[in-house]
């Protein structure tokens, strides 16, 4: 499987000091919930309240009030950017990841027709689905899905290469799977379809909380991510070259600029939650410190990114081992390159009412279909889904040991 990122020298992540950034964790509660939205640390927060209580209007370059909501922009596009691998001025910024992908799939659409196809994933999250099937239906264009394997979890590059033909217009694929963490071969799937003049959409909003993303090096078109996965604040980006922007002609206001990246992003930007974002990303960035002052922000994420993978993959083998000794227990998350995010079921035993007596316990382990609704009925679990288990950079020994022993306490009293 050919690396999302280059090679970075070994670090460790001192969990005790990160763990100590986040007020949250000081609730009591042991959070398996991170794929639905991470805690939020003490620098994000305070980076959206001294926005917000600082002289800002609509940007602009006269007063400071203009300058300053100007300057939050700016350092979001650069941090942003840094992150995915893009340029600041392919970075646009929006409400959601959810909302970003209708405007775009809506622009996109506007030169698709009859006998144009759209390439989807079964194994993705709906809001990497559902916008492309419905812009492709307005226009007439047709569908056609690649399809994983659910015995394996894998989603092999050659389901793209069995539906891609010349007449395909756009392929939609996960970085990594929200749902059982399968993390596809992206570079393998780009090439597929540029070898057909088609688009590569991908969605990294799971990926990007556990390992480096790169808009270039993944080889596709276009990167979407949410900040609240990753620490950051309610809101979603999208990343792409700069000259390939220059190309669309979003719907937008008339006296709105037509200026690439504003001409995608609808109204005036929420400046507070761009500073929390930029915040956010420089936080990712010190999680290993010692890199070096001469070493770049892009440098120092994948360094940290790299020591929150090895800390997650130690902990996520504990948790896989334990599980196999559970009765009747069905691990959804098998594919050999993924992220810590084990979904499981239990024969027998309702995953609701697993989620719900844990959560008694101080221990969130959420059960759902978490909106991937087209792989969770691939997978056999219907709508109803099952349990997820979602490891994050500041999960400890204490909270694994607390999930072992809710899961033990469960089967004890079942």
């Amino acid at each position: 499987m050919p690396p999302t990122a280059p090679a970075v020298a070994p670090a460790v992540l001192d969990v005790v000091a990160l763990r100590a950034q986040f007020p949250a964790l000081d609730g009591g509660a042991a959070h398996f919930d991170g794929p639905g939205g991470s805690q939020i640390p003490t620098v994000v927060a305070e980076a959206v309240a001294s926005t917000m209580t600082a002289p800002m209007s609509t940007r602009g370059s006269v007063t400071r009030a203009e300058q300053n909501s100007d300057s939050h922009v700016l350092a979001a596009r650069s941090a942003l950017a840094d992150l995915l691998g893009a340029q600041p001025g392919g970075v646009v910024f929006g409400r959601s990841m959810t909302a970003l992908t209708f405007d775009l799939s809506r622009t996109l659409a506007k030169d698709w027709g009859p006998g144009d196809e759209v390439v989807v994933s079964r194994l993705d999250h709906d809001a990497n689905i559902r916008p492309w099937v419905l812009a492709a239906q307005a226009v007439g264009a047709t569908v056609r899905w690649a399809e994983f394997d659910p015995e394996t979890g894998e989603l092999d590059p050659q389901a793209f290469a069995d539906v891609v033909t010349d007449r395909t217009r756009l392929v939609a694929v996960t970085g990594a799977s929200n749902l059982i963490g399968t993390r596809p071969d992206l570079p393998a799937i780009a090439g597929i379809a540029h070898d057909h003049g088609a688009l590569l959409f991908v969605d990294a909003v799971h990926l990007a909380a556990h390992a480096s993303v790169d808009l270039v090096g993944s080889g596709a078109d276009v990167v979407a991510c949410s900040p609240y996965k990753f620490f950051g604040p309610h809101c979603g980006a999208f990343a792409a070259d700069p000259a390939f922007l220059e190309t669309l002609q979003p719907d937008k206001l008339a006296p709105s600029s037509d200026a690439v990246p504003e001409r995608f992003e609808l109204g005036t930007l929420p400046y507070e939650l761009m500073a929390g974002t930029a915040a956010a990303i420089d936080f990712m960035a010190d999680l290993v410190p010692g890199t070096g002052s001469d070493a770049s922000r892009r440098e120092r994420l994948v360094r940290s990114l790299a020591a929150v993978e090895a800390h997650e993959l130690e902990l996520r083998g504990r948790i896989e081992a334990a599980l196999a000794e559970l009765p009747g227990a069905t691990l959804y998350s098998r594919a050999a390159h993924r992220t810590p995010t084990l979904l499981v079921g239990f024969d027998g035993h309702d995953s609701s009412a697993i989620y719900r007596f844990l959560a008694d316990r101080g221990v969130n382990v959420p059960a759902s279909n978490f909106y991937a609704l087209e792989a969770s009925r691939a997978l056999g679990l219907g709508d109803a889904g099952a349990l997820r288990i979602g490891l994050a950079s500041y999960t400890d020994d204490d909270d694994v040991a607390r999930l072992l022993d809710g899961l033990d306490a469960w089967f004890a009293q079942a």
